[in-house]
């Protein structure tokens, strides 16, 4: 199935300038590896040396947290949308 990918602009060096991406995954850990295959080294930039998530990126699936619903494991479907969005600080 195929997801569109919004990639935040830190991130777009990877993928040649692009701000949006096109992958075939059926959830989220397919999807890290997916964007790996075709835009190598993004890995690093999502995931811990022990393949989780980095704590500074939230990760949307039609808007919806993926915390809050199977988090890696979430399941995608045809014509999803992924944002992957750099987590705010400040004050």
């Amino acid at each position: 199935m195929t997801v569109k990918v919004l990639i935040p602009t830190p991130l777009q060096k990877f993928t040649s300038g692009e701000a949006s991406v096109e992958c075939d995954a059926e959830n989220i850990n397919a999807l890290v590896e997916a964007l790996e295959a075709n835009f190598s080294g993004i890995k690093a930039r999502l995931c811990d040396e022990n393949g989780k998530l980095r704590r500074f990126l939230n990760f949307y699936v039609n808007e919806e947290d993926i915390r809050f619903l199977e988090n890696q494991d979430t399941e995608l479907s045809d014509g999803d949308e992924i944002s992957i969005v750099p987590a705010v600080a400040g004050g």
